[in-house]
């Protein structure tokens, strides 16, 4: 069971409701969730709102550790393998579009083994013309990678370039799909934008409450460079910001909500709800009941080879 959707629509939530009704446990696909010491930031479940229900790829990394598409996809792959042996539905939940992908539609992900100094250069150069018009040159090369990357994410375009560099290849064109190997029902939530945005503005309001200033001042104080792509995720970036000095409390608040609006309309490029394989609910009026029937009927599942009876 994959459960889809944009930022605070409540995918956790529901993940656990059915995850109950159907002795399931949960697979996360939010690559925020990976890191520890990073709760409140990325609103990540404590164990109070997983209700005894196994959660699996949540605080696997520290926050020095760089946790790639491939390193993703194994994990995954074998914590659904571990859950099917033991007999349990496994939920595959997130918001990180090509998290999900990669499991549901079978990518093939080859480990391009990293050169230090090519990715130095690339970074160099970044630096000197910026993000954004880095991002316009790996887009003048290879529009679907660029599509894909945020132009602020300048550690994932630098990556892209490097690759295409050494390889001489799209960096688009070395993901390739293969038959997924499992039958799946995916479920989407949706809420219409205003609504969203409501909730987002106060899941942020929460944070800030809850101390996301005091988090962000705990990791930098224990070494955590600001510069590390784990901190570069919305909602430390713009704290870390705060924290040097750049503005003030209020405009990184500002910040913080108008990135995660953003990250949101660039969730939606994912998740169509044109989309025919996924079975979309509100977000806010839905029945378990209801979903539950209907993943009772085999017909609804999707397969992509004749399953083994």
């Amino acid at each position: 069971l994959v459960i889809v959707g944009p930022t605070a629509a409540g995918k956790t939530a529901i993940a656990i409701e059915l995850a109950e009704r159907l002795s399931a446990e949960v697979v996360s696909a939010d690559s925020r969730y990976f890191y520890r010491k990073m709760d409140i930031g990325t609103a990540k479940p404590d164990l109070v709102e997983r209700k005894g229900i196994p959660h699996h790829l949540i605080d696997v990394a520290d926050p020095d550790e760089t946790w790639s598409l491939a390193l993703f996809k194994e994990a995954a792959m074998q914590a659904i393998n571990d859950i099917h042996i033991r007999g349990k539905l496994p939920i595959l939940v997130g918001g990180t579009g090509q998290y999900i992908k990669a499991v549901v539609e079978g990518w093939s992900i080859p480990e391009q083994e990293p050169d230090f100094r090519l990715r130095d250069a690339i970074t160099r150069w970044g630096e000197e013309i910026g993000s954004e018009q880095l991002h316009s040159k790996l887009a003048f090369i290879d529009p679907e990678a660029a599509s894909n990357i945020d132009h602020r994410n300048m550690r994932r375009t630098v990556r892209a370039l490097e690759v295409i560099f050494n390889t001489g290849q799209q960096f688009s064109s070395l993901r390739t799909r293969t038959l997924s190997p499992y039958s799946r029902f995916i479920l989407g939530l949706r809420l219409d934008r205003e609504k969203l945005y409501q909730r987002i503005d106060q899941r942020i309001e929460l944070m800030i409450q809850n101390g996301l200033i005091s988090e962000t001042k705990s990791l930098i104080s224990e070494g955590y460079s600001p510069d590390l792509p784990a901190l570069s995720a919305i909602g430390y970036r713009e704290v870390i910001g705060y924290l040097q000095g750049n503005y003030a409390l209020e405009e990184a608040v500002r910040l913080i909500k108008k990135n995660t609006r953003t990250f949101v309309r660039r969730q939606a490029n994912w998740f169509k709800e044109t989309d025919e394989q996924i079975h979309w609910v509100h977000a806010l009026d839905y029945s378990i009941d209801e979903i539950i029937s209907t993943l009772s009927n085999p017909n609804n599942w999707q397969t992509d080879q004749q399953q083994p009876d």
